[in-house]
């Protein structure tokens, strides 16, 4: 039984979308995993035409499962964004054979740079300032390397609070912009309230790093899930959206959608054009199809599927 029923035009009512939602959602990304991707029958039915898809890659996931997923996606028309998390990468020798297997099996050119999220690393490398150091993905010929972003700060990064040490790796990355071929952006975790993530990017930007932000917005997922993964994350002062919500038990069993925040930012982002966020990355924590169905119902021609256009 499908789970999505994609209906002819002519048989429904075209729905009122947000023209600012719908102009904020163009080019939008979506993660996955191995284990997830593979319960997609067919993601042309899901996601727009070359689409970017981040594949996370996990601690304990062989390194095969990750370039099957990309060699699928890419046979399919998608920009294939795997990740490299640092301190899961023994040493260059590793990372160079994960970089000729992902472009010799799925012709990547895109990467996301993280340090990821083991405590202790496996090998040499433990954030992403070394890979990106190796040189190796220039001599590769990536044309996009992506690097995370913290709107609600990184205690792994600052355990003591505050954003010191985040801003001043932001600084070395964004110098690191200037020397390398690759288009760099940041992509952020996912947060819950329009207002810290507006406050974030403009102080970023006022601090002289100026990269694209592709900004991390939760899909729609049983509250319960949300909180447990926001918890898990790290997020912040967003969080209080989620435990505010979690106090009306009338609401407490309906899926948490990211509706409110996203159209904030996009009202914000049509009202200041310049606004250094450029692009949503969403992160799917109810499963891919909850959230492709959120962006089609939400995103007019912006998320039209590949085998609906």
């Amino acid at each position: 039984m499908a789970l999505l029923n994609f209906r002819k035009r002519e048989d429904v009512a075209a729905p009122t979308v947000n023209p600012q939602v719908e102009a904020f959602l163009q080019n939008y990304s979506i993660e996955v995993m191995p284990r997830t991707a593979s319960k997609v029958e067919n993601f042309r039915d899901l996601l727009p035409e070359g689409t970017r898809v981040y594949i996370a890659h996990i601690e304990g996931t062989p390194i095969e499962d990750m370039v099957e997923t990309a060699a699928r996606l890419a046979d399919d028309g998608f920009q294939v964004m795997p990740h490299f998390p640092a301190r899961i990468i023994k040493d260059a020798a590793t990372l160079e054979d994960w970089i000729n297997r992902y472009q010799g099996e799925a012709g990547v050119k895109q990467a996301l740079l993280l340090a990821g999220g083991v405590a202790q690393p496996h090998g040499e490398f433990h954030s992403s300032m070394q890979l990106m150091e190796t040189g190796l993905f220039d001599r590769a010929g990536f044309t996009r390397l992506h690097v995370a972003g913290h709107p609600e700060g990184n205690k792994d990064i600052d355990p003591k609070g505050g954003d010191q040490n985040v801003m001043d790796a932001l600084r070395w990355k964004a110098s690191f912009n200037e020397r390398t071929d690759a288009e760099m952006a940041l992509a952020t975790q996912f947060c819950f309230e329009a207002k810290p993530i507006i406050e974030w990017a403009d102080s970023i930007k006022a601090a002289g790093v100026d990269l694209p932000i592709h900004i991390g917005i939760a899909g729609p997922a049983k509250l319960q899930t949300m909180i447990k993964f926001a918890v898990a994350c790290g997020v912040g002062p967003s969080l209080k959206v989620l435990q505010k919500r979690a106090k009306d038990v009338t609401k407490l069993m309906l899926p948490f959608e990211p509706n409110e925040v996203v159209a904030e930012l996009a009202a914000h982002k049509a009202a200041n054009p310049d606004f250094n966020i450029t692009n949503v990355h969403f992160f799917p924590l109810g499963g891919i199809k909850t959230n492709a169905q959120w962006a089609i119902d939400n995103g007019g021609r912006s998320a039209v599927p590949a085998n609906q256009d």
